[in-house]
């Protein structure tokens, strides 16, 4: 039975206890964005603004949901590129994000703030933005409703299922499957 986290998180320890690789469920709530919230949030810092949100605990996943169908509150939710979000994430670290989820691995510098900010770099599953959204049970948006499918989102969730990825130790589930693959051949 996977184990459940809840977000946001008050206390980084229980990271310590999920491995590379190790499948969980997310319940809770889910802060949603893209690039384009990304490069908002970092210009209001830039312009010694706050955040229209406390990053505290929170998990932002990398998702621009495609439009709700009739009947629907989110259309498919699936996850984007996270090396995209990559020139942000460190200093978004810094301000008390807990943990990144997205798809495809993240840089250097991210896996090195993600071990200095004691963070998660948890991955869901491309290609499921259906089935994603079903483990969604509310959306709202917080802030910049004028970038459309890439606002900041509030998504409460429920089993949402991720991969943990990079741990606060520095693990990293991707090169590890790497080693692994290079002593078979």
């Amino acid at each position: 039975m996977p184990k459940i986290l809840y977000f946001p998180v008050e206390d980084r320890e229980i990271f310590e206890a999920l491995s590379p690789g190790e499948l969980i469920l997310i319940r809770g709530r889910l802060l949603g964005a893209r690039d384009a919230t990304h490069r908002r949030m970092l210009e209001l810092l830039d312009q010694g603004m706050d955040l229209p949100v406390s990053l505290e605990g929170e998990c932002l996943y990398y998702v621009g949901p495609s439009p709700a169908p009739p009947g629907k509150m989110i259309g498919a939710a699936g996850p984007t590129t996270a090396y995209r979000m990559d020139p942000y994430t460190p200093r978004l670290l810094e301000l008390g994000l807990a943990a990144t989820m997205g798809k495809g691995p993240r840089g250097p510098e991210v896996r090195e703030a993600i071990k200095r900010h004691r963070a998660l770099y948890l991955a869901t599953f491309g290609g499921a933005g259906a089935y994603l959204a079903r483990r969604i049970t509310s959306v709202r948006v917080l802030a910049f409703e004028d970038l459309g499918p890439e606002a900041l989102l509030e998504l409460e969730v429920e089993n949402f299922p991720a991969v943990v990825i990079n741990t606060p130790s520095g693990e990293d589930y991707y090169q590890e499957v790497l080693r692994r693959a290079g002593s078979l051949g």
